[in-house]
């Protein structure tokens, strides 16, 4: 797709704006989870473009209106609306076997009018990288990450080796055909050493020269797609997956992901200049919860865990794995709150607290006789960190009908309001329940998107 074609798009999209130009920002807040899905799909109702800027296939979450539910993975939430423009951005690791597979379920659940883009300069996830990061893992054994087996780690290894092969790869069938040569040479000696079989070469290449007949058309320069958007005055929606306590740098590493979820990576990761990023809403739990390994200072091992993450529904949307579940940690919010520039909080599955006695929120940790009100670097030292707690009155209503702060109960807002004294920043939006319509919209500017 030529530049002329994007520029005329978003012109005649222009014409048709009677909106200030706007930005938002959408991320996770704790370890991904938290509700990102709904939050997304909320703002992509309103939105011209919704834009993937980072992670790969291991990134599901669910999305439910008009009764229906919907679970992504790789494809961004702007999926459902026909007028918006969706792109998965360079930042991600597109896996296009899954890309397709994806599109094909939403087909069949009745989602057939859209509009979506991947970027020639996204990294792909070959069938190696699946292979080799499940026999990765499996050698680990009680090191493991806990990653789901997705090859995501893989893939962005390889990006940064550079090894890895490009979206845009598949356009040029003889350039593929020469990097993919080059890269099996070395991926099949790693998988000999796992004890796996190689890979074909011509049975990839056939392989991929179909999907490149299936994706071909939506491979183009989406940084110039998100350039054009942005001087034609549109509503452009930033999604990103996980959250940033699995950022691979400031995340509780080695137990992260193999990117960075945070607003900050944005403008690497859609390709477009860093004063482009404002407004950003954090994602998070009116609890929290954690998949996979790694340390998690508030988790909860007694019936409150067991009967929140029924009420909650707390089970991944790719994996189908329990989830762990925790009180709200302040202190994990005010970090991540300062590191991604968050304007406001999301508050979600507010609902799942209600009937609850009381209700706690960790103000800080204590390790080595010391409190500590930043999480530390190392999981060595963040697994002796003890939460500091203050104890709260929880509330009986049911709250799934509410359609204003007002109309919560007192000792619901009393929990809101010290969430935003703690962590020092206003939470702009509450959800009661999963449906679009459960959704308390506080902020007026985040009404205004």
């Amino acid at each position: 797709m030529n530049s002329k074609i994007l520029n005329s798009q978003f012109s005649i999209l222009n014409s048709q704006l009677y909106h200030m130009s706007e930005r938002l920002v959408v991320t996770g807040s704790q370890w991904g989870d938290e509700g990102k899905g709904k939050i997304t799909d909320y703002f992509a109702c309103r939105a011209d473009m919704v834009v993937r800027y980072q992670g790969g296939n291991n990134a599901g979450h669910s999305v439910m209106f008009d009764g229906k539910k919907y679970s992504l993975q790789s494809i961004p939430s702007g999926i459902f609306n026909p007028k918006t423009v969706n792109v998965m951005a360079n930042g991600m690791v597109v896996n296009p076997v899954s890309v397709i597979a994806e599109l094909e379920k939403l087909h069949n659940q009745g989602i057939t009018d859209y509009q979506l883009y991947i970027s020639d300069r996204a990294a792909m996830v070959m069938p190696w990288h699946s292979m080799l990061d499940g026999a990765s893992e499996n050698l680990k054994g009680d090191a493991k990450i806990g990653t789901t087996k997705k090859g995501i780690g893989p893939a962005y290894t390889d990006k940064y080796s550079r090894l890895g092969l490009r979206m845009g790869d598949l356009l040029d069938p003889e350039y593929f055909a020469e990097r993919l040569k080059a890269a099996l040479e070395v991926k099949n000696m790693e998988l000999k050493m796992y004890g796996l079989e190689p890979l074909d070469y011509q049975q990839v290449y056939d392989q991929y020269m179909e999907i490149a007949k299936i994706l071909g058309p939506r491979i183009c320069d989406t940084s110039l797609l998100i350039d054009d958007a942005i001087h034609s005055d549109a509503k452009i929606l930033f999604e990103g997956a996980q959250g940033m306590m699995l950022c691979i740098d400031h995340g509780t590493y080695p137990y992260v992901t193999s990117s960075c979820p945070s607003a900050a990576s944005i403008s690497q990761g859609a390709g477009i200049a860093p004063k482009w990023i404002e407004n950003v809403v954090g994602v998070a739990k009116a609890y929290c919860t954690r998949v996979g390994e790694g340390p998690f200072p508030t988790e909860l091992f007694d019936e409150t865990a067991h009967e929140i993450r029924e009420r909650g529904h707390e089970y991944g949307t790719v994996t189908g794995r329990p989830r762990r579940i925790g009180w709200f940690d302040a202190v994990v919010a005010r970090y991540t709150s300062r590191l991604a520039g968050i304007d406001y909080w999301a508050l979600m599955l507010f609902d799942v607290l209600s009937g609850l006695d009381k209700v706690k929120i960790c103000i800080g940790y204590e390790l080595d006789g010391q409190e500590v009100m930043a999480p530390p670097s190392t999981i060595h030292k963040l697994a002796q960190c003890k939460p500091i707690y203050i104890e709260m009155e929880g509330w009986k209503e049911d709250i799934t009908g509410c359609k204003s702060y007002d109309e919560l109960p007192e000792a619901a807002k009393a929990y809101v309001r010290k969430i935003e004294e703690l962590t020092g920043t206003k939470v702009g939006i509450i959800s009661v329940g999963p449906d679009r319509s459960q959704t308390i919209m506080i902020s007026e500017s985040l009404k205004a998107f």
